[in-house]
């Protein structure tokens, strides 16, 4: 296997391979930066990457895949793993870059990932109550991803400060770490005691010492050129509308009490149908929602990426029945007569979607719509697993 200081990639693989007992050979000598630059390696992986696995079968890249090698597929197994990828690691390697300084720093950014860190640390401390595993009584491929992808949080980010609030992820962790195959490859490891502090901005420009700067003037120059105005959302430049959306917002979210009567009669009496579109949404892969939390978070992960239209839009997602496959239908209020043009290219969950425009004049249509709202149960004659709204 083609990689240079073993890290989490690498170690699943290696981890993996000591459990299927493959012996896997590591170059002595290799050089992140130049030995993948190589035309030879380049060959095996056309964007030089690592690790690489040279087999018998061909060459394999990307260390979910090299770890996969060997492993029945399972569906469950790949649940978890793409849970431990899209939830885990990609949350907390964001925050861990932005505090080692190899990303801009940005305060908004490392509080959206540690949210959404945490959201996924307290599914899988839920699931974990009453499971020792993620799939099954024994170890699977599934718990080594997951494990290599909390282990630089264990090491670098997450205190025990951090992580006493999931104590079952914490229990799962360590018990997984003393493994011996784990300990094997990993070795001794201590949990981070402090976060790595936030990294100081570099100025891209220090003005010399010493040495003025001279600025040259013409006695008849004319006044600054006056700065250009940033270019406007497309939805800001159409025609005023009566219904301000920050006000159905606060109507929604204030109403406790006769919610139908108040704030559902309040939406239609204020809604613009010129200046707004309501769009149902059905989720086109509900087969493949076995689990309840995962759903879950796969529709959290959705509102959160959804930021960008939050000025524009305002929405609700079901996750229906009491057992799996779980059904996911939303209800999207969008500026405009048309889904925004910028949340369809820049959200890529948006396609995962069917959508349809409400009919406003089609009561049936309509008590759908206030349904979805009043998170009205049960809902086409399914029970609510949770709701989720987007203002």
């Amino acid at each position: 296997m083609h990689v240079g200081k073993p890290n989490k990639n690498a170690l699943k693989v290696l981890i993996a391979a000591e459990y299927v007992g493959v012996e896997v050979k590591c170059p002595d000598h290799f050089e992140l930066g130049v030995s993948n630059k190589t035309p030879e390696f380049l060959k095996m992986n056309p964007v030089g990457k690592v690790p690489v696995l040279e087999t018998p079968d061909g060459v394999i890249f990307e260390s979910n895949a090299i770890a996969r090698y060997g492993e029945s597929d399972h569906g469950q197994i790949e649940q978890w793993i793409d849970f431990a990828s899209m939830e885990i690691d990609l949350n907390l390697l964001t925050w861990l870059r932005l505090r080692l300084g190899l990303d801009d720093y940005v305060a908004s950014i490392e509080e959206t990932s540690i949210a959404a860190l945490k959201r996924a640390l307290d599914a899988l401390n839920t699931y974990l109550a009453a499971h020792t595993f993620l799939v099954g009584d024994d170890v699977t491929l599934a718990d080594i991803i997951m494990t290599c992808n909390l282990y630089a949080g264990f090491r670098f980010m997450m205190t025990k400060t951090f992580t006493s609030e999931f104590p079952h992820v914490e229990r799962y962790f360590w018990t997984m770490i003393d493994q011996p195959n784990f300990r094997k490859i990993i070795g001794e490891l201590k949990q981070a005691e402090v976060v790595p502090p936030i990294p100081n901005k570099i100025n891209s420009y220090t003005k010399p010492k010493d040495e003025p700067i001279i600025v040259e003037t013409k006695e008849d120059s004319s006044k600054p050129e006056e700065e250009k105005p940033k270019p406007k959302n497309t939805l800001d430049l159409l025609p005023p509308s009566k219904m301000i959306l920050d006000d159905w917002k606060r109507l929604y979210s204030n109403t406790k009490t006769n919610f139908r009567e108040v704030a559902i009669k309040g939406f239609w009496e204020m809604f613009d149908l010129e200046g707004y579109s309501l769009w149902f949404c059905n989720y086109k892969y509900n087969d493949e929602n076995t689990v309840s939390f995962v759903t879950m978070n796969k529709v959290g992960g959705f509102l959160q990426r959804m930021d960008l239209a939050r000025k524009y839009a305002f929405g609700k997602m079901l996750i229906i029945g009491n057992e799996p496959p779980f059904k996911v239908k939303g209800l999207w209020l969008f500026r405009g007569p048309d889904i925004p043009k910028f949340v369809m290219d820049e959200c890529y969950d948006m396609e995962l979607y069917e959508w349809r425009k409400v009919d406003p004049s089609d009561e049936v249509q309509k008590e759908r719509v206030n349904q979805m709202f009043e998170d009205h149960e049960p809902f086409e004659g399914e029970t609510l697993l949770d709701a989720k709204c987007f203002k």
